[in-house]
């Protein structure tokens, strides 16, 4: 039967580990929760795989010198629940790879690796989630505080509508 649905393009680290993580260890879900402050997922047609951005979609100049572009720290693809890290990203007329990509993929053991025509991966376990996410991390800048205040804001407007809709259920 075919899934008739439209796949959400942009998700948090957390929907990421919902969605896909059923297979990773208790360690690798905690470490992907280290990126959830600072990065937003994204993906184009493959629902599995995703390219890591900052949440505010910083732009940076190109190394060409012609405009700026949101970096991708880098693309998690998950295959029968197994976590990879490609070796390259997406990039389009947004979107240019961080240079931290090529320094974390070199960095893994080509022993567990998936390679095609376009792409290849490596795989990511617990022998090196913290050396991926501590490298990311490393690199991809702290959110601001006008985007915490936002958020701060959101999550405060929310709380006080469901504690509005429980007193009115409740009481009425």
């Amino acid at each position: 039967m075919r899934k008739n649905y439209k796949i959400k393009k942009t998700i948090s680290v957390k929907h990421f580990i919902s969605e896909f993580g059923e297979n990773f260890s208790e360690h690798m879900k905690e470490r992907l929760l280290d990126l959830e402050v600072r990065c937003v997922l994204t993906r184009k047609e493959e629902e599995n795989i995703l390219d890591i951005k900052h949440v505010e979609h910083t732009k940076y100049d190109c190394p060409s010198g012609k405009g700026s572009k949101e970096y991708a720290y880098g693309e998690f693809t998950v295959i029968d629940g197994t976590l990879y890290f490609s070796e390259k990203c997406l990039e389009n007329d947004d979107v240019m790879q961080s240079p931290i990509t090529d320094v974390i993929y070199n960095s893994l053991s080509s022993t567990d690796m998936i390679s095609d025509e376009n792409n290849s991966l490596k795989k990511v376990d617990d022998s090196n989630i913290d050396s991926v996410i501590d490298s990311i991390l490393s690199v991809c800048p702290d959110v601001s505080q006008r985007y915490l205040d936002i958020v701060k804001e959101m999550t405060s407007h929310s709380e006080n509508k469901l504690l509005s809709t429980l007193y009115t259920k409740a009481y009425h």
